[in-house]
């Protein structure tokens, strides 16, 4: 009697249709009631056959317990691969499991069990969750998940300096709720803080969000963080030295609709300059980021020029017009193939572009000039580097020279790598190919660079000029920005691939295509012949290279000039390696060319 009443009554419930490897408690609420249901249609039929004559009432009972035990139990098992993959042991086949990034999570809930259930299921997941913060104190030292509820919002910078002497510092801020469900303004108070400690701050999307999908790329990313792809924390900001370094002051800058020079005009603007005048040798550079100014920083006053700082009539005639106080120059060539192949060009943009804007910043009695320079130009064995080495020579020179007059500008020279997501670099050209599918093309599987992101090295660049302009810092000085240690490309590679939802070399391949002309295996911060002072600024070096006096630079800028002025090729090697000794690059240049040596020779001697 009894299974003649549980076969109506189970498929009745829908037992045998629920997909119970993905089963949650609503679904075993339901196989309860079906248990009882069954139990009681039985109880009902057997007190109306006998009352209760031919059975025991505690039968009853006893088969309640035993039946939900056993077609719970029997269910539970279709959940064992599930339950293996969420357990703690079997979690994750990323690689290098130093190369996680640290989270915290901010308002425990569903969505965040939902998050950490999705983290635990899936092994390439590169995302390390080490607490949460809550708003309620009762919250405090309870578990979500293995995941511990370290503090309340309030104690977010305790949390953060306890997780760091622990070495789990996290680099990423996740909100697990909708901001405007925090109080009051916990939710933008922890935005900022955390901004000033170098986090990336993130909210986690609704689970019943919908998203449009293209169906024309087979290979659709997910959003990639720039900070997710280094191995260390973002430096963190005195923001108070910039604001009194910036603020109410005519600021000029050169190359801003570049990639850093456009990152430099925005972090400028939000410091309030009395005016911002912005200057680039392409009209859709300045156009974007002139409109960019116009929707984000419309209060402040700006003026945007199209300049080549070769134009030293154009470039004098800005100058006059505006008289900056700052100037940040970070107009320049950078690509090193490309200046390898036009070493002309880039010696009159690098070399002397960088010594007119420089004589411009100290005719019109700027308060000081901030060059942005790279760390190809030790012991560089391209032209590109090489070209920035004399610029960085010719500012060293001129602060060292302008430190002898009483309110003489200062020339700060900021060095650093390789910026991530800059135009031309290698995460733009990584993701078009991940978007293809692959391969990710690298030149050598050893190679490695230094790497930034964009708004690291200009926070850093302005907290370098504020301490040197402020508080008369590292006069002679070049700043090198502290990168960690060099990565190689091809972890960033890998890493990217990961964190796209790819596996390396089975999803997407990594294809070695071989070095291009001028380029290195690795780059240096430091060249043998400069001197490393301590710290001038928190996550800055100082450098000190051996000065070039300044008359013997003027001439070679003036030979250099007119070399490449004429399109002498072999000329301009040879002069730069006159004076650049340890400079070897331009073979290429010179094959098939003559050299007048007795010209040379002789201009070199005088």
């Amino acid at each position: 009697m009894f299974v003649a009443i549980c076969a109506v009554t189970f498929p009745t419930a829908g037992l045998y249709k629920r997909k119970w490897k993905f089963a949650s408690i609503p679904d075993y609420i339901v196989l309860l009631q079906a248990i009882l249901i069954a139990s009681l249609t039985f109880m009902t039929a057997i007190f109306l056959y006998s009352g209760f004559a031919i059975i025991p009432h505690s039968i009853i009972a006893i088969e309640i317990m035993v039946l939900t035990s056993l077609l719970a139990g029997v269910r539970i098992t279709f959940r064992q691969e599930d339950l293996k993959a969420l357990a703690p042991t079997s979690r994750g086949t990323v690689a290098d499991p130093s190369s996680q990034v640290p989270v915290l999570l901010v308002g425990p809930g569903q969505e965040a069990d939902l998050y950490l259930r999705a983290l635990q299921r899936d092994r390439t997941s590169t995302y390390l969750p080490v607490g949460f913060l809550d708003d309620s104190p009762a919250e405090t030292g309870a578990m979500l998940r293995g995941v511990p509820v370290l503090g309340t919002t309030d104690e977010f910078e305790a949390v953060i300096a306890g997780l760091e002497s622990r070495k789990q510092k996290p680099r990423h801020l996740i909100f697990t709720a909708p901001l405007s469900s925090f109080k009051g303004e916990t939710a933008e108070r922890l935005i900022e803080q955390a901004d000033r400690m170098g986090m990336v701050v993130s909210r986690l999307n609704p689970a019943t969000e919908l998203r449009k999908t293209h169906a024309a790329s087979a290979f659709e990313l997910r959003p990639i963080e720039l900070t997710d792809l280094l191995e260390r924390p973002q430096a963190a900001l005195d923001i108070a030295a910039l604001q009194r370094f910036i603020r109410d002051r005519r600021v000029l800058v050169t190359g801003a609709g570049g990639s850093i020079g456009s990152e430099l005009t925005r972090q400028v603007a939000a410091l309030g300059p009395s005016r911002l005048v912005v200057v680039d040798n392409s009209e859709f550079n300045l156009y974007s980021i002139d409109l960019d100014l116009a929707e984000k920083f419309s209060a402040v006053p700006r003026s945007a020029h199209l300049c080549d700082i070769r134009d030293v009539r154009r470039l004098d005639s800005i100058f006059a017009q505006h008289k900056p106080e700052l100037v940040f120059h970070a107009a320049a060539l950078k690509h090193v193939p490309m200046v390898e192949l036009n070493p002309c060009e880039g010696v009159l943009t690098n070399v002397c572009g960088t010594m007119n804007v420089a004589e411009a910043v100290r005719r019109w009695g700027a308060v000081g000039m901030v060059q942005i320079s790279t760390d190809k130009v030790v012991n560089s064995p391209n032209m590109m580097g090489a070209t920035k080495r004399l610029a960085e020579l010719f500012c060293q020179s001129l602060d060292l020279e302008c430190a002898n007059e009483i309110a003489g500008p200062r020339f700060v020279t900021v060095r650093f790598g390789n910026v991530l997501g800059s135009s031309g670099s290698l995460i733009p050209l990584f993701k078009r190919q991940l978007a293809r599918g692959g391969p990710l093309t690298i030149t050598h599987p050893e190679m490695k660079r230094f790497f930034m992101t964009i708004r690291e090295a200009v926070e850093l660049t302005l907290q370098a000029s504020a301490y040197a302009v402020e508080k008369k810092l590292g006069s002679g000085e070049i700043f090198v920005l502290d990168m960690g240690e060099p990565i190689k490309v091809i972890d960033i590679a890998r890493r990217m691939i990961r964190l796209a939802g790819f596996t390396p070399d089975r999803d997407v391949q990594i294809q070695i295509i071989g070095r291009r002309p001028g380029e290195k295996l690795f780059e240096e911060l430091f060249d043998e012949s400069e001197e490393r002072v301590a710290p001038p600024v928190p996550g800055v070096f100082g450098a000190v290279p051996k000065p070039v006096p300044l008359p013997v630079l003027y001439d070679t800028f003036e030979r250099l000039h007119t070399f490449a002025s004429d399109g002498n090729t072999a000329a301009v090697v040879d002069t730069m390696r006159r004076i650049l000794p340890g400079f070897r690059a331009g073979e290429s240049q010179l094959q098939g060319a003559t050299i007048d040596k007795s010209t040379t020779d002789r201009e070199f001697q005088t």
